[in-house]
């Protein structure tokens, strides 16, 4: 925005809004490390993966906030330096999250745990990759190569440390590093499924605390058999460990094995499931005709509006025009799913 002609006062609002948005990033950092520092940390690979997500991040919200100063902003843009800030955020923090996640809850949709060997060199690759990839480009931005540029003369090369050249390749040379993690990642994932040497995962395989690892892995279709009874803030760890009211020591009074047959030997006489429905996927169908119509005509714009407008409708309805299938509600003062014949008085 500040190199498309903006005057003084929209660059200043610009200036102001890029500054601003290091506040909210910096209590989300800060949350981050004070939840880490409060807890027990123990360095598994969805663990390091988290541990890289904070600090690139932290790296890349630094870079940004150069932005906020308009004549440097100016300079920067359309170069390296830009490329190099985005990627440190939505690479560094988005990309390396969805591979924490992918580690920590594998077990929980397939019930097998991902190799932590092939995971930690997975990790590295893609740590070194992503910084050897992208860190250099701060370099090259600040001496103004273009984004999207390929080729460079020798005379705008520069010399020393400072050579475009030198540093294109180590940028060059780290994208190949971080695909190898990536390759790395689908060989986990294929040997973990194939090889006859990996066994079943256990059901609470990091000592979970949160809800999802109090049902099955993978989880049914309506996760619980009962709905759980939550006392504490993290239940589950509430219901594996006790704490002792004199020396405040915490000790474990139930495996995770044992707290999921506490629960499955008091299900709900009554699971209540939605029914079927096909209005979501003819709102979803809605949403295409609506998409071509903004862009050629406006009949079908109006057609797909409607569309979305009958369907939502209908989804909301469905409860009261849809038949519950297979349910007969209890009488009163009866737990069980049918009715009961009330004996006569006297």
């Amino acid at each position: 925005m500040f190199a498309s002609g903006l005057g003084p006062v929209s660059v200043t609002v610009f200036s102001l809004a890029t500054m601003a948005i290091a506040v909210p990033t910096g209590v989300k950092i800060v949350n981050w490390v004070m939840t880490m520092w409060g807890g027990k940390l123990s360095f598994t690979v969805p663990m390091l993966f988290s541990i890289a997500l904070v600090v690139q991040f932290t790296i890349g919200g630094l870079s940004g906030v150069t932005h906020a100063v308009a004549p440097s902003d100016t300079q920067q843009t359309d170069t390296y330096y830009i490329v190099a800030h985005f990627h440190y955020v939505l690479f560094g923090g988005a990309i390396f999250g969805l591979f924490a996640g992918f580690y920590y809850w594998w077990p929980k949709m397939f019930r097998k745990q991902l190799s932590e060997s092939l995971g930690r060199w997975n990790f590295w690759l893609m740590v070194v990759g992503m910084n050897m990839t992208f860190g250099p480009m701060h370099m090259l931005g600040l001496q103004g190569q273009p984004r999207r540029m390929a080729v460079w003369t020798e005379a705008r090369a520069g010399e020393g440390f400072f050579n475009l050249g030198f540093w294109n390749r180590i940028s060059s040379i780290g994208s190949l590093v971080l695909s190898l993690g990536v390759l790395l990642f689908i060989i986990n994932i294929v040997y973990t499924h194939k090889s006859k040497k990996v066994a079943i995962a256990p059901l609470d395989p990091w000592d979970g605390r949160t809800l999802e690892w109090m049902t099955d892995s993978p989880p049914k279709e309506h996760n619980f058999d009962s709905i759980p009874t939550i006392n504490n803030l993290d239940e589950f760890f509430h219901r594996k460990y006790a704490q002792d009211a004199t020396t405040h020591e915490i000790t474990q009074v139930a495996t995770a094995e044992e707290v999921l047959a506490e629960m499955n030997a008091h299900p709900d006489e009554h699971i209540h499931m939605p029914s079927r429905s096909y209005w979501p996927i003819l709102l979803a169908l809605a949403l295409p005709v609506i998409g071509y119509g903004l862009i050629y005509n406006r009949v079908i714009l109006a057609v797909g509006v409607a569309m979305v407008v009958l369907t939502m409708f209908g989804w909301a309805m469905e409860p009261s025009t849809a038949a519950d299938d297979d349910f007969d509600p209890p009488a009163p003062g009866d737990g069980g799913g049918h009715t009961k014949e009330l004996a006569p008085l006297g």
